[in-house]
């Protein structure tokens, strides 16, 4: 077998250095989707089993409020509808809805050439 050189055996060196670094953030990964996994089954436990009511409720109340704003994927969003709220298509009798669109309409069409209103202010 032929000598390698120093700039070789360098190479192979960091190529395997490469290597084991991907194998480790890997296994890091997999830890960290483990963890994830355990620490959302005992939520998802209290939730359903634990006995003590208060409990419970502080626990729902606080997913409630947590939640709508960590998932930002509807998909996601979806998979938790007793602590989310999906939102609905407008209707035009709430006035919170019209109000919103009359004003959106009137940014929209206030001389800029045609925009609609999706310009950031």
């Amino acid at each position: 077998m032929a000598k390698l050189s120093i700039e070789e055996r360098i190479a192979q060196l960091e190529a395997r250095k490469r290597a084991l670094k991907a194998r480790l953030t890997k296994h890091d990964r997999a830890k960290d989707t483990r963890r994830k996994v355990l620490l959302g089954a005992l939520v998802l436990q209290q939730l359903e089993a634990n006995r003590d009511a208060e409990f419970r409720q502080r626990l729902a109340s606080w997913l409630k409020g947590e939640l709508p704003g960590f998932l930002t994927r509807d998909e996601d969003r979806k998979l938790f509808p007793e602590f989310i709220e999906q939102a609905s298509a407008p209707t035009p009798s709430d006035p919170a809805t019209s109000l919103a669109s009359d004003e959106a309409g009137r940014e929209g069409n206030e001389g800029n050439g045609g925009d609609h209103g999706s310009h950031a202010n």
